[in-house]
């Protein structure tokens, strides 16, 4: 199975440098152009299958790549980004300024601390992990292309590439970047990470 996962185009909250998590910011005229560009791209590939996560910046992107290459989308919740509960629609300022004790036990604590009303990393990793995994077993000798997010990304490039936690951040991630993976005999391994270069002439 091939998977190819695509995070979202630039949103307003991007630029501001907003924690979105599970709310949500529409996307820029930028992320416009820019998932009107990786939908050309991903024409090039005879995928059979369309997924993408059902908040709003990915169902924006996900239904500008549905048109471009004639693809129905299945939306499924748990493609969503990590919840990041009290701290989202916050910036990192106003995170301190709001919850300094929480801010300082988010960046201090493990995987496993438990943002208030959210959900802690490894929850967004297994849930990751599970959604992945099961779609693979779903699509055995398919091509599927997955519209995602940031967080959900990183975090299960974490898990192909068994880095130790928390060492995802170290690789960067660009909206409406091509990723592929691929899953055989039961394990998945990369083959293409963050690329970017159908935004060269566009963004």
């Amino acid at each position: 199975m091939k998977l190819i996962i695509v995070r979202h185009g630039e949103t307003e909250w991007n630029t501001q440098n907003r924690v979105t998590g599970q709310l949500d910011s529409p996307l820029t005229p930028k992320g416009i152009q820019q998932a009107d560009a990786i939908a050309n791209r991903l024409c090039r590939f005879q995928f059979s299958s369309f997924y993408s996560s059902d908040l709003g910046r990915a169902v924006q992107t996900a239904n500008i790549i549905a048109e471009i290459c004639g693809k129905n989308v299945i939306f499924d919740s748990q493609l969503r980004e990590w919840n990041m509960g009290i701290f989202q629609g916050l910036t990192v300022s106003q995170m301190y300024e709001k919850f300094p004790q929480r801010q300082k036990e988010y960046y201090t604590k493990n995987d496993d601390y438990l943002i208030p009303k959210g959900e802690s990393f490894r929850q967004c990793r297994n849930r990751g992990s599970r959604v992945f995994n099961k779609m693979a077993e779903r699509h055995l000798d398919e091509t599927v292309v997955v519209v995602t997010h940031g967080c959900l990304l990183m975090s299960f490039f974490e898990v192909v590439l068994n880095l130790p936690p928390g060492n995802c951040w170290r690789a960067k991630l660009d909206n409406a970047n091509f990723s592929s993976f691929e899953y055989v005999n039961g394990c998945w391994r990369l083959v293409v990470w963050n690329d970017v270069s159908h935004l060269d002439n566009c963004c």
